[in-house]
């Protein structure tokens, strides 16, 4: 298997980015509750998942520290 070689620029704005979705995904969570409207409370569990979704992609991207 290919190794992918990241500059150490692109793996800070990796974790910059990992960084705010992270912050978004536990504001998500914490604002679940509140929300009333159906409709919206199913585009909120379906923001969660692709952001949950993001944040496996972005960690997977980054290399692998022992």
């Amino acid at each position: 298997m290919a190794e992918n070689k990241l500059a150490i620029h692109e793996i800070l704005e990796i974790h910059e980015i990992l960084t705010l979705k992270q912050a978004g995904l536990v504001k998500g969570y914490v604002s679940e509750p509140l929300i009333k409207d159906e409709k919206l409370q199913k585009i909120a569990k379906k923001q969660l998942t692709h952001s949950e979704q993001v944040i496996k992609e972005l960690k997977e991207l980054l290399p692998n520290r022992q």
